[in-house]
């Protein structure tokens, strides 16, 4: 077996791009990006960058597939041609396996947590983009869909925070770039940080059962921390929306 090009951890225990093993990637975070959507969002974690808009709740587009005491809710994945290469050899075409592969999770991660109850006969619409790709593909556009859903006013039991989370021989290593996802046993979690109830824990590669729980408990913690980024982010949305309102309250006042 040849050994791997990438220095994982140097001598100092830093990673390749200067971090230390725990350290999660600079993040942005940014509602309502689309104006055309019901609700969207862009979500920047390291170099990967996804955009996520929602659509709905509205008719389905398929009778056939219609509930009528829930929501359905559908999922497409796309990516812009300049990020090719760095999305794990990832196509652009809705057909690739590996984009119905994210979008299946992303729509098995949100099912339970959609109060779809509340829109009976109706579609829920998520429709993500990936812009730039370095790792992290999928939770990143787990927690751009989180924003998207509460850009749109959708009702959500909890936030849901996701995160990748590697291993370096016994040494586990926090939201994976791409070259780490492509050289280390990986696993990816979304967590409901307020019971840190699991709702989505999907591995590429076999992990040995004594890191498993580890690498587990180790990615809920890192969640908690990027709902609390992602709350601050919605709390100073939510306040210049009502700011905007009470300023336009007034002007009718003194009209």
């Amino acid at each position: 077996m040849s050994s791997s090009r990438l220095e994982i951890l140097n001598d100092g225990g830093l990673r390749h791009d200067a971090r230390r093993p725990y350290e999660l990637r600079s993040t942005s975070f940014a509602l309502s990006t689309q104006s055309n959507a019901e609700g969207s969002s862009t979500v920047t974690q390291g170099l990967t960058t996804i955009a996520v808009s929602v659509y709905g709740p509205r008719e389905p587009r398929s009778r056939a597939n219609a509930s009528h005491d829930r929501a359905v809710i559908s999922v497409e994945v796309g990516v812009v041609p300049w990020a090719q290469g760095g999305g794990g050899g990832m196509k652009r075409t809705r057909g690739d396996k590996r984009l119905q592969e994210i979008g299946a999770a992303i729509r098995q991660t949100f099912e339970p947590v959609i109060m779809t109850h509340l829109y009976p006969r109706s579609e829920i619409a998520i429709h993500v983009q990936v812009l730039s790709a370095d790792g992290g593909i999928l939770p990143t556009s787990i927690n751009a869909t989180t924003l998207a859903l509460i850009s749109a006013g959708i009702s959500l039991t909890d936030y849901v925070t996701s995160i990748s989370i590697g291993l370096h021989l016994t040494q586990p290593l926090l939201d994976l770039s791409q070259p780490e996802e492509s050289d280390l046993p990986s696993l990816v979690v979304a967590s409901l940080p307020s019971s840190g109830k699991i709702t989505l824990a999907q591995m590429e590669t076999r992990l040995h059962v004594d890191r498993f729980q580890e690498m587990m408990d180790l990615g809920v913690e890192a969640c908690k921390v990027l709902k609390d980024e992602m709350e601050g982010v919605v709390k100073e949305k939510t306040r210049k929306i009502v700011e905007r309102m009470d300023v336009r309250g007034v002007a009718v006042e003194e009209q």
